[in-house]
């Protein structure tokens, strides 16, 4: 029973993510979500959240391995959620706007929402990978070596 609602579960998320991503918020986040709910299951699922799980940490890793790339890193980190605090704010259209006025901040509300929600997600993560990684060349190495190859070959 609990096997069949992780799964259920995780094609809803997936499917759902796949739906939210070309919005700002969470789509990728959900579909990641869902991907690791049937990875419990499938062993296609597992390899594939594999190889997402050590690029996300190389990439985190790469993102805080020197103070300018850190500091950038969190620059546009800041810029996504305060990109989410600008739709919440909902100022009008400026006058220099040249595209359609459905294109001035589509999605409302919600779209704010999850685009700050995700936003503050990211800082989190920018915070662990500057604790993780910084300052850890071996671990950073390690990582640029490539995957884990005993759990790969397993899972073949």
């Amino acid at each position: 029973m609990r096997s069949a609602l992780l799964t259920a579960s995780g094609w809803v998320l997936l499917l759902v993510g796949v739906v939210l991503f070309p919005l700002p918020g969470p789509g990728l986040l959900l579909m990641a979500v869902g991907m690791a709910l049937l990875a419990e299951r499938y062993a296609w699922a597992r390899r594939y959240v594999d190889a997402l799980r050590h690029r996300a940490l190389l990439s985190a890793a790469r993102g805080v391995v020197t103070i300018p790339k850190a500091l950038w890193t969190l620059a546009v980190t800041v810029a996504l959620t305060g990109s989410g605090a600008l739709w919440l704010w909902k100022p009008p259209q400026p006058s220099w706007w040249v595209l359609p006025d459905w294109t001035w901040l589509p999605g409302g509300f919600w779209a704010g929402v999850s685009q700050a929600l995700s936003g503050l997600v990211t800082l989190v993560l920018v915070g662990y990978a500057w604790q993780r990684f910084h300052h850890r060349p071996d671990l950073v190495a390690e990582l640029e070596s490539g995957p884990p190859k005993e759990r790969s070959a397993a899972l073949r």
